[in-house]
């Protein structure tokens, strides 16, 4: 597999919505089309850059298509974001899947960059051309391909050259999985598209994930909410917590109603289906310190990435949110609630990753999973919520 071009195939397929999967909305632009996470409403009411650039990452969206092509070509211009005196990244990958099963990986050659500088938080934006992926060798039958985009960049796709026909998959028949959570369901730092510990569970559970992971951005937004209300969906959970200490937004006095208003602005779209409520993970900075937190710039000479809780654990007293309060609020709330709603369900974050983890797999920046805890989270919330036991048992 390589970014080059050898030569040219003969079928080119313009990139189309029908073509798009974990996408609720896309833009038409200069190059192509640019799957959006939040729809065009949810955009307008959101407050700041973060949460734009955000949905606009391409975490859980796919490109799904029937074809026998051997050798498959996507065009796409990525938009990448450089931390300055952090060392680079490489870019992001494309997991390419046959009939469900990984059987291609590669990278996007061009692309734009936004450079950020972590001191001080200004950005600059860098143009860059369209570029190309391309995944050979594939198998010579009428096969179902999905090509996951790269869960940390901005990726408008434009078109598709194969040397077979392309057409558009039929509908799989598998029940929709509507995700809400953090940076750590965005995907932090799982090593491809296919390995962000939402699109493990989603593959090993057999279902189509929608995944509204927004780094930074899970914050009980009412937009957010409502997004959610109206994708059809037949499974959603939600993870709250992390966002709310880290940013030191709220208090415990608006904690609860917070969540209530959240749930129940969900619940306006889906009133019989699971619901299932996700508390933090284990984060020891913030189990009993409050927000906010932030990155440690003494570190960025020496080229890493740390983050730091600022707040005073004695602000607990005067309602500050710890991950501790929130898991405690959070169990109380659903178990409050399920008096009325049979379909809502609790779980303990620190059942996807708690001490043991920890101790073997420390957070290498103190907030986000490695690649490797992401799979394990993944295979624990697929048997935990998948299983038979679970809250999406019932399929």
């Amino acid at each position: 597999m390589s970014t080059d071009t050898p030569a040219p195939l003969p079928f080119t397929t313009p990139v189309t919505p029908a073509l798009l999967r974990g996408a609720l909305d896309v833009e038409r632009t200069d190059a192509g089309l640019l799957p959006h996470r939040l729809p065009a409403a949810a955009r307008a009411q959101a407050p700041d850059g973060q949460i734009a650039l955000a949905e606009a990452q391409s975490s859980g969206v796919r490109l799904v298509f029937r074809t026998r092509a051997t050798v498959v070509e996507l065009e796409a211009r990525r938009t990448r974001t450089v931390y300055q005196g952090v060392p680079p990244r490489p870019g992001g990958l494309y997991d390419l899947l046959v009939d469900g099963v990984l059987a291609g990986q590669g990278r996007a050659s061009g692309g734009n960059a936004l450079d950020v500088d972590m001191a001080t938080g200004v950005t600059r934006f860098r143009a860059g051309p369209v570029g190309c992926v391309r995944f050979d060798g594939l198998a010579d039958r009428e096969k179902d391909v999905e090509v996951w985009l790269p869960y940390s960049e901005r990726t408008e796709v434009v078109a598709l050259r194969t040397d077979a026909p392309v057409t558009a998959a039929p509908a799989s028949g598998r029940k929709v999985w509507l995700h809400h959570g953090s940076s750590i369901s965005h995907g932090s730092d799982a090593a491809s598209p296919t390995t962000t510990w939402p699109a493990r569970a989603a593959l090993l559970g057999g279902v189509e994930l929608v995944n509204l992971g927004l780094g930074g951005g899970a914050l009980l937004d009412p937009f957010t909410a409502r997004a959610m209300r109206d994708t059809p969906a037949d499974l959603i959970s939600v993870k709250i917590g992390i966002n709310l200490v880290n940013a030191d937004v709220m208090r415990v006095r608006a904690f609860a109603p917070a969540v209530h208003g959240f749930l129940d602005t969900v619940r306006e779209g889906h009133p019989d289906i699971p619901l299932l409520v996700v508390s933090p993970l284990l984060c020891p900075i913030h189990e009993d310190t409050p927000g906010p937190s932030v990155p440690d710039v003494g570190r960025l000479g020496e080229g890493r990435v740390r983050f730091a809780a600022m707040g005073d654990p004695e602000g607990r007293a005067t309602g500050k949110l710890t991950l501790r309060v929130i898991r405690d609020e959070l169990a109380r709330l659903v178990e409050q609630r399920c008096a009325d709603d049979p379909h809502l369900h609790y779980l303990d974050g620190r059942e996807l990753y708690g001490e043991a983890d920890a101790d073997e797999l420390p957070l290498p920046d103190a907030l986000h999973p490695d690649a490797a805890t992401h799979l394990r989270m993944g295979d624990r919330f697929a048997a935990m919520a998948f299983g038979a036991e679970g809250a999406f048992a019932a399929l």
